[in-house]
């Protein structure tokens, strides 16, 4: 029971890494990568609301299955995402002022975040029971950090690097994002050997 669960997680974290594997999140993960605290900030706060939102959107789920509603599931699923990113962004401007400073539009746009909304609905298509369907989550945001934090130490040494005058800028935060992806490509195999998966 245990090795479903750490393969799950495991899972979550590195071989369908939402930002670097499924390519969902994007936004935030080349907009508030810059600072590394920043990108910790961003990656708890989105790990946070990927928790909430499996342990609201999954009953709600079984609820409409119940009512025959299941093809609201979206609407459903992103005005509870919506309502839970706001409450935590008045969470985060009330008790961590300089982290609510830090993330500026970032924070609210964890409400678009498709990798928030691709979680919930992950959880549900692969029939996963409630326990499972929250360390899904919890593995799917730790994998969101991950990426956010690998990514800002990328970042950081770009800023040192003299690269040529036509990569300066985006182009070589897009090639070293692709870079960084490819790595990811290396964990296929690991939960099978690990977790007999």
């Amino acid at each position: 029971m245990m090795a479903q669960y750490a393969s799950i997680l495991f899972s979550m974290i590195l071989v369908n890494n939402f930002v670097l594997v499924r390519f969902l999140g994007i936004c935030p993960f080349l907009g508030v990568s810059k600072k590394f605290d920043s990108a910790v900030g961003m990656g708890a706060a989105v790990t946070l609301v990927m928790v909430i939102a499996i342990a609201v959107t999954w009953p709600l789920q079984q609820l409409l299955i119940a009512w025959g509603l299941e093809y609201l599931q979206t609407i459903a699923f992103i005005l509870v995402i919506a309502t839970l990113v706001q409450l935590l962004e008045m969470v985060i401007k009330k008790f961590i002022p300089p982290l609510y400073t830090a993330l500026g539009v970032y924070l609210p746009l964890i409400t678009t975040n498709c990798a928030v909304l691709g979680i919930t609905i992950t959880c549900i298509d692969e029939g996963y029971t409630y326990p499972q369907a929250l360390v899904a989550g919890l593995g799917a945001g730790l994998g969101f950090l991950l990426a956010m934090v690998l990514f800002s130490g990328v970042r950081r040494r770009l800023e040192d690097a003299e690269p040529p005058e036509c990569f300066r800028g985006m182009p070589i935060t897009l090639i070293s994002a692709a870079i960084t992806a490819l790595s990811f490509v290396g964990f296929s195999g690991v939960i099978d050997h690990l977790f007999g998966a």
